[in-house]
């Protein structure tokens, strides 16, 4: 790629004026300082147009050496350049950049295959990079209104930020619905998630019926066998009921999930773990310790809860389940008299909360809680708070699936992500290590 220089040169006659330069084809420094536009941007902007356009030169020069060897039935070359195709402005990340595509030709004669130049750095029609596609589902789900997205990417990208008007970002929204229902159809034949998390979200819907104004969206997310966290499903429900987990379960099983998760993580809610139990009834069942603190502090005194909140530290940090049974045990002696209701929920599940003390240590930070559900889509509720509601249940889709895309970018795999092959072999593992076959 050919190189260019900001750092214009200056002239004694300049210094005297108290003129700067700019570089070749750039705006004058005075006229940006004039304009109220920050130099440094415009410098940036005008850098970054130049790299473009030099980018899109190499491209077109490679294609042309590649095909330098076919020639016309003249013995000259039949791929050659043509100009330049009309400019157009691309929203990026440095701004709204100007550039001038170099336009290719193929000589052939009627009916010869013709060479077709096809620009991977611009492809046809590209009016917004990716970075810019994702800052506006972003902006979105942090409460911008589509009327205030001008104002909003005009102080990013510039004054010149055009094609973002309300009527675009609805049409994107729209677009959004729409890969939403192609990826929740898609087909799952092969897959095979080790580990899953699944969490109800509930929001608020303004537009739609006036008496039911809440929607629950029912998440699942997984591991896969080399330890990377896949969204698998996101789907409204009616509450979380059974027969709502249910067929998002069956569906998954139906476009292909045949494999059964070793293990899934959840909180309490009676109609996920039902469900689970008749579409995969050999799945192993982990209750959420974060849900469950908050299900035993509820019932507790707000002076009592610090020691007791350090009280049940103590069981799901423990080494070994040993060690966590006698701190459980040790929890309900200590408050068992005066808080009956905050023990009997947590004794009962005391065999799902330390299920996962049979797999790899290295795991368990994931296996605990359903973070990674509560942390993605976190920024969803912010939404919901800001703007008080989705406009309808189909936006309110699009956007938790929008939002996930974005964030897996950002997700890491599970820590020990090698020893998932031995929980799928099933490998037995106590307290965390993995123990000697017979």
């Amino acid at each position: 790629m050919r190189g260019f220089t900001v750092r214009g040169s200056e002239s004694p006659g300049s210094r005297a004026k108290g003129v700067r330069s700019s570089p070749e084809g750039a705006e004058p420094i005075d006229e940006i300082v004039e304009s109220g536009r920050s130099p440094l941007d415009s410098i940036v902007r005008d850098g970054a147009r130049r790299m473009l356009q030099a980018a899109l030169e190499s491209e077109v020069d490679a294609f042309l050496e590649e095909h330098a060897a076919m020639l016309d039935e003249r013995g000259r070359r039949r791929v050659v350049r043509n100009g330049y195709l009309p400019s157009r402005e691309v929203a990026t990340g440095a701004g709204i950049l100007e550039v001038s595509q170099p336009r290719v030709r193929d000589k052939a004669s009627i009916g010869d295959e013709r060479i077709v130049f096809s620009s991977k750095i611009l492809p046809p029609y590209l009016r917004k990079s990716r970075s810019m596609e994702e800052l506006i589902p972003w902006l979105y789900l942090k409460g911008v209104s589509t009327g205030d997205f001008g104002q909003a990417l005009e102080s990013l990208i510039g004054p010149s930020a055009k094609g973002f008007s309300p009527n675009v970002i609805v049409r994107l929204k729209e677009r959004w619905g729409g890969e939403y229902d192609e990826w929740s159809r898609r087909d799952l034949t092969g897959k095979q998630y080790v580990y899953v998390w699944a969490d109800g979200i509930h929001v608020r819907i303004r537009l739609e019926d006036p008496a039911n104004p809440k929607q629950c969206l029912l998440v699942v997310m997984g591991a896969t066998a080399d330890g990377q966290k896949e969204l698998i499903a996101v789907i409204d429900g009616v509450r979380e009921s059974k027969q709502s987990w249910l067929e998002l379960l069956l569906d998954l099983k139906n476009r292909g999930l045949s494999i059964p998760p070793t293990i899934a993580v959840a909180d309490g809610a009676l109609g996920f773990w039902a469900a689970l139990r008749e579409a995969y009834p050999t799945t192993r069942e982990q209750r959420c310790w974060v849900h469950k603190t908050a299900n035993v502090m509820n019932v507790m005194p707000k002076a009592i809860q610090p020691k007791a909140k350090a009280d049940l530290h103590q069981i799901w940090l423990a080494e070994t389940r040993e060690m966590a049974n006698k701190a459980f045990d040790h929890f309900l002696a200590k408050y068992g008299a005066k808080y009956e209701a905050a023990c009997a929920s947590l004794a009962k599940d005391r065999d799902v909360l330390l299920a996962f003390y049979d797999f790899p240590a290295e795991h368990w930070s994931h296996l605990r809680t359903t973070n990674p559900i509560e942390s993605t889509f976190a920024t969803i509720r912010l939404r919901h708070r800001r703007t008080k509601g989705s406009g309808s249940r189909k936006a309110s889709l699009a956007m938790m699936y929008k939002l996930a895309e974005s964030a897996a970018r950002r997700w890491r795999r599970l820590n020990g992500s090698h020893q998932l092959t031995l929980v799928i072999q099933g490998r037995i593992f106590t307290d965390g290590v993995l123990q000697n076959a017979a």
